[in-house]
């Protein structure tokens, strides 16, 4: 419980992609992937979808973890079981929500979902961080008690605890006390403090147990030696003192019933199910992220609102002064290039802060095995599709036929074709810049040069013809180029007058 408990419970718990140097064993056996399978680990922060609610998320997390074949009644009733006994029964409706949100999840109920979230595989181990960091006295003393009625259900929780008071102390079955990667004690809580008065450190009477024993092991600033040689001391004599060997003994015993017997580590995740397939666990990826994006009108609903009133703002500026004369020509190609440039910068930077405010969440469930990358992009750019289409159709549609351009369908079925078509490569422009830098002004301060080369280069501005030999070659990457070419091919292909 000294520096370093945490990174021995995250080691001890094998993770997807994790590289860590040292050998693990359980019971004389090296530790594999299938740790995954049999073990659960509940981080110290919780990381979640705010927009799902408590069984939505249960649910979902069922889906990538469990068996494919297993039922919805099945399902259903597992999550219902485990929220009982978590105590979020009557939370199930509610939403998790995030910092900000005027409903949400406290931070002892985020705590409880987390357990019931790794409790779906029904794991032997549960690796916990400490789980009462961040919740009051009343919220930690719910949250270990808690754990005691998992522990008597047959599941072993090995956690890490922050500053625990004597009753959260008292609670423990076992405590191992860590000072350099070395044991100081294991065992009972109430007989640690006898090892410790036994060896000179007596608590004294109104004393928390657990800080003064933690005091005891701690290095003090200014006396590092000292204290370093008090914890080493205290390692040797539990080294060597009876619970210790009472503890190798045990050790030994199952280390040579491994070795002898024919049971293994293995034997044990036979019964679990195989992974889901790749196109079940997208379409589950891409259902929460359509949840996501229906909840939160920032993404969908004030973005088309914004799409309503710049069309309806362009198109009635350029009422009336789209013609065939010289003026109308220039008219004309403005009107073209605000429907171009709205459907290629506002879409590019509404995405940039996508994967850094989902990174932490995308990292922990990819390190666990949940999904690959890949699935979790396919179902992003799937759940974020239909917005793509809409908001292009209805800002073509407003800002053409009220600025009175081409009355034909095919000039208007290109025009729209080709604004979609820009603002589709444009969000995906905006997600890799995002995804390639986590942070958001990093991934702004190189996008902004991008921009001004696709601006240069679409045709507006200067004639291509006449930029440098050196430069020629970046219209060809440019998709606004492409598009203004497209449109402007549709509203003057056949006009053979053009009066001044």
């Amino acid at each position: 419980m000294c520096d370093g408990r945490c990174v021995y419970v995250s080691c001890s718990r094998w993770q997807a992609g994790t590289v860590v140097q040292g050998d693990i064993l359980v019971n004389g056996q090296p530790v594999g992937p299938y740790m995954y399978r049999l073990s659960g680990f509940v981080h110290q922060d919780d990381l979640f979808v705010g927009s799902l609610t408590v069984h939505e998320h249960m649910y979902f997390m069922a889906k990538l973890r469990l068996d494919r074949r297993v039922g919805h009644r099945a399902v259903d009733q597992t999550i219902r079981d485990l929220l009982e006994r978590v105590g979020l029964a009557r939370c199930a409706g509610t939403r998790i929500g995030e910092a900000g949100d005027g409903k949400m999840l406290s931070g002892g109920e985020k705590k409880r979902l987390a357990f019931a979230t790794e409790l779906l595989t029904k794991p032997t181990l549960l690796f916990c961080d400490e789980p009462t960091t961040g919740l009051d006295s009343y919220g930690a003393q719910a949250l270990v008690s808690t754990l005691q009625q998992l522990a008597r259900r047959g599941t072993a929780i090995i956690c890490t605890i922050h500053q625990p008071s004597s009753q959260l102390f008292s609670m423990f079955d076992q405590v191992m006390l860590l000072a350099e990667g070395r044991v100081a004690y294991a065992g009972r809580p109430h007989e640690a403090l006898a090892f410790f008065a036994r060896h000179g450190h007596a608590c004294p009477p109104s004393y928390n147990p657990a800080e003064y024993l933690i005091g005891a092991l701690a290095t003090a600033p200014g006396y590092e030696q000292a204290s370093q040689r008090a914890a080493h001391r205290l390692c040797d004599l539990f080294a060597v003192s009876e619970a210790a060997g009472q503890r190798d003994v045990l050790i030994n015993l199952e280390v040579h019933m491994a070795e002898s017997g024919d049971y293994r580590v293995t034997d044990e995740v036979q019964h679990l199910a195989g992974r889901p397939h790749w196109l079940h666990t997208t379409a589950w990826l891409t259902y929460r992220a359509l949840l996501t994006v229906v909840r939160d009108p920032t993404v969908q609903y004030l973005r088309l609102l914004q799409k309503i009133a710049i069309a309806l703002m362009a198109g009635l500026c350029f009422t009336g002064a789209i013609e065939p004369t010289q003026l109308g020509v220039q008219a004309t190609q403005g009107l073209l290039f605000i429907l171009i440039s709205e459907n290629t910068f506002t879409p590019m930077y509404a995405v940039l802060a996508v994967f850094p405010e989902t990174f932490p969440l995308f990292m922990r469930e990819t390190k666990n095995g949940l999904y690959h990358p890949s699935q979790y992009y396919v179902a992003n750019v799937a759940a974020m599709l239909p917005g793509l289409v809409l908001e292009p159709l209805v800002f073509v549609l407003i800002a053409y036929w009220l600025a009175a351009l081409r009355p034909t369908l095919y000039a208007f079925l290109v025009t729209a074709a080709a604004a979609t078509l820009v603002m589709n490569v444009s969000t995906a422009c905006g997600c890799f810049f995002s995804a390639a830098f986590n942070s958001l002004p990093l991934a702004m301060a190189y996008l902004v040069p991008f921009d001004y080369i696709l601006m240069i280069t679409s045709g507006v501005f200067i004639h291509l013809n006449t930029m440098p030999a050196a430069t020629r070659w970046l219209p060809y990457i440019s998709w606004m180029m492409y598009a203004n070419e497209a449109m402007s091919i549709a509203q003057w292909e056949g006009v053979s007058n053009i009066s001044k």
